[in-house]
């Protein structure tokens, strides 16, 4: 059975071709004029950076070289006696690594809690403020906007050397991150709770307590997580200003050309990270399945 195909008369047809024809070629333009400007900020990066193709192409093997540098000798008849070599520095090493992790533990749970404190009052949806909110959001912005390195080297002319300004540096700039991302899971919950709390006269605190958090706290318990697995790769580089754990050593033996010291070193971080990242991958997982199931 074949169905009739309504056709539309040619006074109602035109106005409609000529306003898709229009439609297509505004997105033509705006595609050109993307690709264009796109073009020209790269072009004003390469200019800036003073990025030299021949420079790179020439000198690409070096990379490679020095970590080839790092790979210490190890042969099948010496073998556990070369990995003792490689490790020497072992128990030194493990002791930094655990001051690393420890900055990162300290750095990430203070900072969770200030960023906990002022997600609530810059999310729009709960503060009618907008002083407030503005307030609250600026001061998120310029606390993750510093480098949290530039925090550590500051707070290191100012306490001096050891893991103090290390954990100072990443509990503002975790503040900031944190806090950031808070607000915007908060920005986004179901309103209803929150109008049902209100609505049998509870304060700004128990719409909070009872109908905001609830919604979230899985989620910010996530973030937190991967900010911790963030942190300790953070606080390993902020020991290259003296701000404490292992990567005073790692920058001394950069400098002192150790190169299997670096690799040893790099091999325990990156081991460390991996743990970290297994564990709290297995927490975010857990806790967004109970998120499912509730």
């Amino acid at each position: 059975m074949s169905v009739a195909v309504p056709h539309l008369p040619q006074a109602q047809l035109q106005p409609l071709m000529r306003a898709y024809a229009d439609a297509v070629a505004a997105k033509r333009r705006r595609f050109v004029l993307g690709t264009v400007l796109f073009a020209v900020a790269i072009g004003l990066s390469a200019w800036m950076g003073e990025v030299a193709l021949d420079k790179f192409t020439h000198n690409f093997w070096r990379f490679f070289a020095y970590f080839a540098n790092t790979i210490p000798k190890i042969s099948l008849e010496t073998f556990w006696a070369d990995i003792a070599e490689w490790f020497w520095g072992l128990k030194r090493w493990l002791r930094l690594l655990g001051d690393t992790i420890l900055i990162a533990y300290v750095g990430t749970l203070t900072g969770a809690i200030f960023g906990f404190c002022l997600c609530f009052l810059a999310s729009a949806n709960l503060v009618k403020s907008r002083a407030i909110v503005f307030t609250a959001r600026r001061t998120l912005e310029f606390c993750r906007t510093v480098p949290e390195i530039v925090f550590a080297l500051i707070f290191v002319l100012a306490y001096g050397l050891g893991p103090l300004p290390g954990v100072l540096a990443l509990t503002i700039h975790t503040t900031g991150a944190l806090g950031k991302l808070f607000a915007e899971v908060v920005e986004n919950i179901d309103p209803k709770p929150v109008e049902g709390v209100a609505a049998s006269g509870g304060n700004w605190f128990e719409r909070i307590r009872f109908a905001v958090l609830p919604q979230v706290l899985s989620n910010f318990v996530s973030y937190g997580l991967l900010r911790f697995e963030i942190n300790v790769r953070g606080a390993a580089v902020m020991g290259f200003v003296g701000a404490g754990g292992i990567g005073q050593d790692l920058i001394e033996a950069v400098r002192k050309f150790y190169y299997t010291d670096v690799s040893a070193i790099l091999v325990l971080v990156i081991i460390t990270v991996m743990i970290i990242d297994w564990f709290t991958e297995r927490v975010r997982h857990r806790l967004i399945g109970m998120e499912a199931r509730s």
